[in-house]
């Protein structure tokens, strides 16, 4: 019968007492993992990633609703609010968002038509000064001041604040948007730009959340064509400065250069997302050559601006996140 030696015996023991150690520290490992909640073997202890989802649809914008019917005779009550926001305008200092405040307030009430037009005029003035310029104003929940991160792109701070780069590049007088220096003082816009369209009247008002801002003349669709009701959204990817396009009539193709290009400045593709809208396509905003085209029935279904009136709204609509209200 074979002999082992001592010393044989001695380390196989051994080995056998290390495997057992081995075993019974997996299985201390596996009983604590599952107590605990998380994957045995993971690097870390947290939580698994989850899966990457899709930001939920803008909720749609509650604007000031439709202007009612003028009265024959001035209001008693605009009248007096009229009276206290020049007030606010002409204390010193001047309460700007105060006045502001109490003008967009007052546009859905019943007033003469002389009103609505001053309330609307004096809003726009006011919007060049605490929206259209480089000054802050102190409690403005619209617009403040941005610190700028280092490695921070002014592209990167405009998708934060739901607007295009272009206006704040533009209110900051900055020259370079890719020029920014960490530390820098910026004003930024607490966005996103919404817009209304009247059919009846080829007008469109603008606001900053829910806040008028300016109205625009536009041309809309022709007869057999009429530009559709209901609500839209600026596409991902639609806005597009003097695109090439082709005329789906009669398969022309046109291009910026050509003497008679018919989009103008700028192109700024909308998609349904209810009403009549939905699943429409081909509407857009654009530009145009011919002035004499705005305030009328001339398009195809889209939204005729002037030019510079064009190169304004591309400035200020954000796709996924500006919508636009057509209404009757």
């Amino acid at each position: 019968m074979a002999r082992y030696s001592s010393s044989s015996y001695g380390r196989r023991k051994n080995r056998i007492r290390k495997w057992v150690y081995i075993i019974s520290a997996l299985v201390i490992i596996l009983v604590i993992a599952f107590i605990g909640g998380y994957p045995p073997f993971s690097k870390d202890k947290s939580e698994p990633e989850a899966a990457v989802q899709a930001p939920p649809p803008e909720a749609e914008p509650k604007l000031q609703e439709s202007s009612p019917e003028p009265t024959t005779e001035a209001s008693p009550e605009v009248t007096e609010l009229i009276a206290k926001v020049m007030a606010d305008i002409n204390s010193k200092p001047t309460r700007i968002i105060d006045a502001r405040d109490k003008l967009n307030e007052a546009l859905p009430m019943v007033m003469s038509s002389q009103q609505r037009a001053f309330v609307k005029e004096q809003l726009v003035q006011l919007a060049n000064e605490w929206l259209f310029s480089p000054k802050i104003f102190l409690q403005d929940r619209l617009c403040g001041s941005y610190l700028v991160k280092r490695g921070e792109l002014l592209s990167t701070i405009s998708k934060q604040h739901k607007v295009p780069y272009e206006i704040l590049q533009e209110i900051n007088n900055i020259y370079r948007p890719k020029g920014l220096r960490a530390g820098e003082k910026i004003k930024v816009i607490n966005g996103p730009f919404h817009a209304r369209i009247y059919r009846s009247s080829f007008t469109m008002d603008l606001f900053l959340q829910n806040t008028y801002v300016r109205s625009f003349r536009v041309g809309l669709g022709k007869p057999g064509r009429e530009t559709p009701t209901g609500l839209w959204r600026v596409k991902r990817g639609g806005k597009l400065k003097t695109p090439t396009w082709t005329d789906p009539d009669t398969g022309k193709t046109y291009k910026a250069e050509d003497p008679d290009y018919p989009l103008g400045s700028r192109w700024i593709g909308l998609e349904g997302i209810k009403g009549d809208a939905v699943g429409r396509t081909g509407i857009a905003f654009h530009g145009t050559k011919d002035p004499n085209l705005i305030g009328t029935a001339c398009s195809r279904g889209c939204i005729s601006l002037n030019n510079g009136d064009a190169i304004l709204v591309y400035n200020l609509l954000a796709p996924t996140h500006s919508q636009v209200e057509i209404v009757e």
